[in-house]
């Protein structure tokens, strides 16, 4: 299942194998940027029970292997982990028993130094924050809310431990944005050179390209026969053939796709090759631009590949996508739950599609940022300037429409989409994107120092070694 392996399983090797300096684990980028890191599995941790242990097979069920400030790991958190990790990713299997119990061990020390923190910082996640990340995880798993739980509970995860797992990210995501990405700073000059260093790079290196593709996403079931599986494969093929012939890629997407992107023609929009799936940017590698390519094979179905515009990073003709985007913002506030703010905007998202209610000025009357003086408008954008729960609800949005309301670190946002190009940037607005990459890398250096430094500061204690 995507999701279990994006977030849970790479996730977790990935942020273990760092920490401990384990070879051979390859991270991922995950289902959404809002969960970096895999979620804790399993129910909270147990208190220990005052009766020794009776026989061995009950003590190796049950019991403390470590205190982490006096909370408990416990012996089924870490089995847990282990053998998800195990059933979810083929590189786990390569590592011996006892040194991925260590590594797992390690990660949920770290995860559980990091939960705290959060707690001591006031930083809460409420209900209305979990059920968007939750509609997310099935958004980008193209699949519909309820067929996400039932993929949750034949993964053999309870539903409410699935919903604690997305709040402990959400909590470790809003304290590395406080402890973390707020202090990172790039200055022009360190902005300025890292553009020269692309420049220098061989264009032949496609990390380093702006992509555009546009997709025909043909979807399989999750547990699809193999009569399913062809027809939707010869579909998807015809699909592809009939592109190829020189049907309009953006009828044929709106006729036949599955995926949500359908409303935008199937464009995902200019960015660079890394924010895309590895999958598409090899099966696009050798295409040239109006070509199209695959169909390619993913756990969500098969995909039609149309290549809209390739462009060199730093380059004098960069290109992106841009956006031209507005929202109404309601802050975080004591005397307003997030719920209540999630109604108030549904409410002006009615009024406006009917018509009795202008959204420019709805936003200069409610909007609590400085965009409201303004109607909300925040001008064209460009791939990576907002938060990522921002930009995913803005990039499933056609020029006109208006996202429901979008709960965000900030507040509740209300987003409607303008306008979109595709534009050559700038001197200044390839700075700025250099900016956005550089930080970005940056970013990452610091939060790994900052998570050795937040583990050296709890008080650890070892108990018995975890058990199988």
């Amino acid at each position: 299942m995507k999701y279990i392996r994006s977030i849970i399983t790479l996730g977790c090797l990935a942020a273990a194998a760092a920490t401990s300096g384990a070879q051979g684990f390859r991270s991922g980028t995950g289902i959404t940027d809002i969960m970096r890191a895999g979620p804790r599995l399993g129910p909270p941790a147990a208190r220990p029970s005052t009766a020794p242990a009776a026989a061995p097979v009950q003590r190796s069920a049950e019991f403390i292997v470590a205190l982490v400030n006096s909370e408990p790991i416990t012996n089924t958190d870490v089995q847990t982990r282990v053998s998800r990790l195990i059933k979810e990713n083929p590189d786990a299997e390569r590592v011996p028993r006892g040194e991925l119990t260590r590594l797992v061990l390690e990660r949920l020390i770290t995860e559980r130094a990091q939960l705290q923190l959060a707690k001591e910082n006031g930083i809460k996640v409420d209900d209305v924050a979990i059920d968007q990340a939750e509609q997310t995880v099935a958004r980008q798993n193209e699949i519909s809310l309820v067929e996400l739980r039932r993929r949750v509970a034949a993964e053999g995860i309870a539903q409410q431990d699935f919903r604690n797992d997305l709040r402990d990210q959400l909590l470790l995501t809003r304290l590395r944005d406080r402890e973390v990405e707020s202090k990172v700073k790039i200055s022009d000059a360190e902005a300025d050179e890292y553009l020269r260093d692309q420049r220098n790079q061989s264009v032949k290196n496609a990390a380093l390209e702006n992509l555009n593709l546009a997709q025909v996403l043909v979807a399989v079931p999750e547990n699809a026969t193999d009569a399913q599986v062809a027809a939707a494969q010869k579909k998807a093929q015809d699909l592809a053939q009939r592109a190829r012939a020189g049907e309009d890629f953006a009828k044929l997407v709106r006729e036949n796709s599955d995926s949500p992107d359908r409303a935008n023609g199937g464009a995902i929009g200019m960015r660079s090759a890394d924010r895309y799936p590895s999958l598409f940017v090899e099966a696009t590698q050798s295409t040239a631009v109006n070509g199209i390519a695959g169909p390619v094979r993913s756990s969500a179905g098969f995909h039609v590949l149309k290549v809209i515009a390739k462009a060199q990073i730093g380059s004098g003709d960069a290109t992106v996508t841009q956006t031209q985007v507005r929202h109404i913002l309601l802050l975080n506030d004591p005397k307003r739950t997030t719920a209540q703010a999630v109604a108030q905007l549904a409410e002006f998202k009615r009024r406006v599609q009917a018509g009795t209610a202008d959204f420019a000025g709805l936003a200069r009357d409610n909007s609590q940022d400085g965009s409201a003086k303004d109607g909300g408008d925040l001008g064209w954008s460009r791939p990576g300037q907002f938060v990522p729960e921002f930009e995913e609800a803005m990039d499933r949005l056609a020029p006109g429409q208006i996202s429901d309301p979008v709960v965000s670190r900030f507040g509740v946002h209300l987003i409607q989409v303008v306008g979109r190009r595709d534009s050559k940037l700038s001197q200044s607005e390839q700075r700025e994107a250099a900016r956005t990459a550089l930080r970005e890398q940056r970013v990452e250096e610091a939060f790994t120092t900052w998570v050795q430094e937040v583990r050296a500061r709890a008080y650890v204690e070892y108990r018995d070694p975890p058990q199988s």
